[in-house]
């Protein structure tokens, strides 16, 4: 779990300090570049589309394992559209609420028995 965590926080920074610098640069608004690559149909784009695909599903997830609560499609959103450093930092979080046990923090259940 040790080197989970530590991977969660590499991904966390090293996103965060990549992402930091491109949008002093080109600023926030990222949608025209975004469907302008999706709309040339070229590797870029089906890049971008695989990408979409991949944050639905982190979304999905987040909201499935929160059982569509109100919570769960807030942090769903934060998924699709936070991405990488925003799940980095969901799971890094479910490690330690639930101590290290992968099938909880992947279900959201408690299944730990007491010896």
């Amino acid at each position: 779990m040790a080197w989970f965590r530590v991977f969660m926080i590499a991904l966390f920074v090293g996103i965060s300090a990549y992402t930091v610098p491109v949008v002093a640069r080109e600023g926030i608004y990222l949608f025209p570049a975004y469907f302008g690559e999706i709309a040339a149909h070229r590797w870029p784009g089906q890049f971008i589309v695989d990408f979409t695909c991949c944050l639905a599903l982190f979304a999905m997830w987040t909201a499935w394992r929160n059982q569509f609560s109100a919570l769960g499609i807030l942090l769903a959103l934060g998924a699709l559209f936070l991405g990488s450093p925003f799940m980095a930092a969901y799971l890094l979080y479910l490690s330690f609420v639930h101590r290290g046990d992968v099938v909880a923090m992947l279900t959201g259940a408690n299944h730990r028995t007491t010896a």
